[in-house]
């Protein structure tokens, strides 16, 4: 299978002045159109990492399938996207779950995950008749049975179990050791399985493992894997529990460093390959045998590695100084637009939209928000910038808009979809006057000014 960074949607063009595509539209053209802080998507790139997933499991005849975790990125238009590719979904609130519904995403194909669902989201979630909730406590099994009782529904349930796997990504990602909130220990999940088997409003369906995020070696899965295939085999011979479906999660890495590549770039500082990132072919093809051995139908939740490459986030430079240490590059996208990189001391590689040659110079590229961790890039080797320059921040797709915030009363960025040479919005940017609160008090801008604008 290709890799998916062969095929990538964002490429300099050929001109004597390179400049920066998404497919065939130039990024400047775009920002001219619609501003910036920007997010722009490629249509292509998210169906292509999608079946990068769904053709290796379609191939084994099985019933194995793709269920997209909504979380990383909940835009409507990029889950009717997925939807219409035979994606299922993994959503963690009544949000997303009544997104995912608008989407067109199939109840049947629909898991709930997350430590802490409401009563109201289980009472959803019920109605609408979903594949099953991913059940992190007993106490959780027991509150669900109530309200599927008082329904007289039956819930179908997967218990999350947490095999104490070290992911080797950041602790605020890794989510499959015995410190973190999630899952039930191995030592204490048989238990679980057999405390739900005992309620009859609830049928125990699956078993659930997810480890952690941005995973970028194969052994902790397949550690993984290896650990949950033992645990499913002992759970049918000593407990007579009979599962249907194996949901391995998702957390598969990606590239965030040369993502686009030319001459005129500088070269990363971990060379012209970075970090080595594992395909998703060469993940499915590693995980997979070893979890067909349960029998059972194979789940997969990746959100990440379908849609952060498939978006780049434009930014303008407004301003640049220089101090006795360093020289800062102030753009108008920061922390609000995309927080990864203060929260989670993530890379993003950051490119000019257009290339001039010219020497190059080591810069904090920063935001406008009044916080001292508000950067995208620190000490990066970057063509030389100037105000009105814009930049492109690669692999923005997931966790991007996501997690955007209207911290300092920001309007949180429109979102453009591009497929081939079209391209539209598919998020309006917000007004700065219902961010402001001026909407609810029945004011204008112009009243507040006290005068027409």
């Amino acid at each position: 299978m290709t890799d998916v960074l062969d095929q990538q949607a964002f490429r300099y063009s050929n001109d004597s002045t390179p400049h920066l595509m998404c497919e065939n539209v130039s990024l400047s053209e775009l920002v001219q159109e619609f501003g910036t802080p920007l997010y722009v998507y490629s249509k292509r790139q998210i169906i292509e990492n999608f079946h990068a997933f769904y053709a290796t499991l379609k191939a084994s005849g099985k019933e194995h399938y793709v269920s997209y975790a909504v979380k990383a990125n909940s835009n409507i238009e990029v889950l009717r996207i997925l939807a219409e590719e035979g994606s299922g979904a993994d959503v963690v609130s009544a949000g997303e779950l009544l997104a995912a519904l608008a989407a067109g995403f199939a109840p049947e194909r629909i898991t709930f995950d997350g430590t802490g669902k409401t009563d109201a989201e289980i009472e959803l979630a019920l109605k609408a008749n979903i594949h099953a909730f991913n059940v992190e406590s007993l106490e959780e099994l027991t509150v669900i049975n109530g309200i599927a009782e008082g329904l007289g529904l039956r819930a179908k349930v997967s218990i999350r179990v947490n095999p104490d796997v070290d992911a080797k990504s950041h602790p605020y990602i890794s989510t499959g050791m015995k410190e973190n909130k999630f899952g039930i220990d191995m030592e204490n999940a048989r238990e679980a399985f057999i405390y739900a088997s005992k309620h009859p409003a609830l049928e125990v369906v699956g078993i659930h493992v997810h480890i952690g995020s941005q995973i970028t070696s194969l052994d902790p899965f397949i550690k993984a894997a290896r650990s949950t295939v033992k645990f499913v085999s002992s759970l049918r011979v000593k407990s007579g529990i009979v599962l249907e479906h194996l949901n391995f999660g998702g957390g598969q890495g990606i590239h965030y460093r040369n993502v686009v590549r030319h001459p005129m770039l500088p070269k990363d500082e971990l060379g012209e390959e970075g970090e080595y990132v594992p395909s998703l072919g060469e993940f499915v093809g590693a995980v997979l045998p070893i979890l067909d051995q349960t029998g059972l139908k194979i789940i997969f939740e990746p959100g990440r590695a379908i849609i952060a490459n498939a978006c780049a986030l434009i930014a303008s430079v407004l301003y640049t100084k220089q101090n006795s240490l360093k020289k800062f590059v102030i753009t108008d996208t920061g922390m609000t637009e995309l927080i990864r990189p203060p929260l989670y001391e993530a890379y993003h590689q950051v490119a000019p939209l257009e290339l001039k040659g010219g020497p190059t110079e080591k810069v904090d590229l920063v935001g406008p928000i009044c916080e001292t961790s508000d950067f995208l890039a620190q000490a990066r080797e970057m063509p030389a910038l100037k105000r009105g320059d814009s930049v492109a921040v690669l692999c923005a797709g997931a966790y991007g808009y996501a997690l955007a915030s209207n911290y300092n009363l920001r309007p949180r960025a429109a979102e453009v979809l591009v497929d081939g040479s079209e391209y539209r919005v598919i998020r309006e940017r917000e007004r700065v006057e219902a961010v402001a609160g001026l909407n609810e008090a029945g004011l204008t801008v112009s009243t507040v000014l006290g005068r027409e604008l």
